[in-house]
């Protein structure tokens, strides 16, 4: 007892009680405690992208290279981020069916899973635009006013004041945005796809992209009223201007033949 004691005087028995806890801490965490969130999420998108290069070599490489670098038949995707994947690929307009003037959206070939692992390979070629999130794509709460004004001024020359789409040049055309999911008209408008300019965050911030969003689903929905009368499709001043025509010009070319044959039979009388 006097010998422990003697011990337990010692000047480095604390230390040594102090390193042998510490020790036995560290164990029982390292052996118990989970893997740390940041790895887990490194290794799934380790193996996303591994999966998308995959994918890539089958489906894409034959027209945009190996690596993103671009052929004579597909553009270079190296700097062109997820969202410009998940837009391409999530619309069916990617992989493209034939060359032409514009690529049209057609029935999607990949699962969500697959092109979420195409968009990640193509990402780890090059920082770009990334894929939004829910919240940056919802209409909730947005000024459907302010996004008409801005739909107006940006958009309405190609895609009509309604998003019902309209002819360009060259056999290009700007396609209707009625039914189309929130999330893609973010990602064009976050791209720039085809004909499309882009308006990247700094040019158009989440605010404005939501309150275009917003405008667009209320102006097609079920609900929309038209306070000026028949919508006409919601085309614009051709379709109003043709029904004036054919309609109202008609009418009034009717109204003044039967004035005149009935003002004839009055004078014979």
């Amino acid at each position: 007892m006097k010998k422990l004691s003697a011990r337990r005087r010692h000047p480095l028995a604390a230390v040594v009680v102090l390193l042998l806890a510490l020790a036995a801490t560290g164990g029982l965490y390292a052996a118990f405690a989970p893997a740390s969130k940041a790895q887990a999420d490194d290794t799934a998108q380790s193996l996303a992208i591994e999966e998308g290069k995959k994918l890539y070599s089958v489906g894409c490489a034959s027209c945009h290279g190996t690596g993103g670098q671009g052929t004579t038949d597909g553009p270079q995707l190296v700097g062109v981020g997820s969202a410009a994947v998940d837009f391409q690929v999530g619309t069916g307009r990617m992989p493209a069916q034939q060359p032409g003037a514009q690529v049209p959206k057609k029935k999607v070939i990949y699962s969500q899973a697959e092109i979420d692992q195409l968009a990640a390979y193509v990402a780890s070629l090059g920082a770009g635009p990334v894929v939004p999130t829910k919240s940056d794509v919802s209409p909730e709460g947005a000024d459907v006013a302010k996004g008409g004004d801005l739909f107006r001024t940006n958009c309405a020359q190609c895609h009509n004041f309604t998003g019902k789409g309209g002819a360009l040049t060259n056999g290009k055309y700007a396609p209707d945005l009625n039914g189309v999911d929130p999330k893609h008209i973010y990602e064009a408008m976050l791209t720039g796809p085809q004909s499309m300019p882009s308006f990247p965050d700094s040019t158009m911030p989440n605010k404005q992209k939501r309150d275009i969003i917003a405008y667009i689903k209320t102006v097609n929905s079920s609900e929309a009223q038209t306070p000026g009368g028949l919508s006409l499709g919601g085309l614009g001043p051709v379709s109003e201007g043709l029904f004036g025509w054919i309609f109202g010009l008609g009418g009034l070319i009717a109204v003044a033949i039967w004035v005149a044959a009935h003002t004839a039979k009055a004078k014979k009388s």
